[in-house]
């Protein structure tokens, strides 16, 4: 036989009534928590000891005066032995000049200077009058043989040869500054030696002046 829960025994049926009944309990505890008036809390006062005062005194710095050195001591005196005294000793000052004697040989002059060279002239690069080619360029090209050798290898081009002309309009210490080969330096040179130039001129005077002039090699 069965047995049955009186309404009383029967807890579940009162349980969410319970639940509420202890909800509302908490939220009234924690309402009348919130609004209760709060103390303050006591702060503990600290109170420093008192430090003793510490007073610091500069201190000065002292200069280091410094001796002067000691002066010099005087030399020690020297004894000095006095001055001799000449005695006996007869001065012939009856001296006496016979212009009649003839006079001793002096020394033969000095040989006079020989010529000193004169300085070589200064060879000018520009000067007012320029050296001129007596013939023109034209008359240098008709001096010039072409070298067989350029011919045949087909050379052409332009050598540069720098020489000086002097007083007289010669060329002197030609050289050959830029060539081509092939015999052209060679000819070249040998025209410009044989060419004859007009001399230059500075302040009217023939001066020597170096110049360079190009020759020009071209077939036909």
């Amino acid at each position: 036989m069965a047995l049955k829960k009186t309404s009383k025994a029967d807890l579940k049926r009162r349980y969410p009534l319970y639940v509420q009944v202890g909800l509302i309990a908490s939220l009234l505890l924690l309402i009348g928590l919130t609004n209760a008036p709060m103390r303050k809390a006591e702060i503990p006062e600290f109170i420093m000891p008192e430090q003793e005062l510490v007073q610091m005194e500069e201190i000065q710095q002292t200069k280091q005066q410094e001796t002067p050195p000691p002066p010099p001591k005087p030399p020690v005196p020297v004894e000095v032995p006095d001055d001799e005294i000449l005695e006996n000793d007869e001065l012939d000052l009856d001296a006496s000049l016979d212009i009649d004697e003839p006079l001793a040989d002096l020394p033969p002059p000095p040989p006079p200077k020989e010529d000193e060279p004169e300085p070589e002239p200064e060879i000018f690069v520009v000067v007012e009058d320029p050296p001129e080619l007596i013939g023109g360029i034209q008359g240098l090209h008709k001096k010039i043989s072409y070298p067989p050798i350029a011919k045949k290898a087909g050379v052409e081009g332009r050598v540069t040869v720098q020489f000086v002309v002097d007083e007289n309009g010669d060329v002197r210490d030609a050289v050959v500054l830029r060539g081509i080969g092939a015999g052209c330096d060679e000819e070249a040179l040998r025209a410009v030696v044989a060419s004859k130039f007009k001399p230059g001129r500075q302040r009217g005077k023939a001066v020597k002046v170096k110049m360079s002039l190009p020759v020009t090699f071209k077939l036909k």
